[in-house]
């Protein structure tokens, strides 16, 4: 996906993008799309035990 970087509104959405992938280690990103235009972007973080019950994440 080709972000155009004239528009501002653009830029911003590639910094939300990024933050968002910046910011976990597992997890999703759902970008919410209406007539063309992102209007919402979902974040889900998952947090992974190890084997010995400790937690692997970053956030935590």
């Amino acid at each position: 996906m080709a972000i155009i970087q004239s528009d501002p509104w653009n830029r911003d959405l590639e910094r939300v993008l990024r933050d968002a992938l910046k910011s976990f280690r597992f997890g999703t990103v759902t970008l919410v799309v209406q007539d063309g235009r992102v209007i919402q972007v979902d974040k889900t973080e998952k947090i992974r035990f190890n084997r010995v019950g400790h937690i692997d994440g970053s956030g935590i």
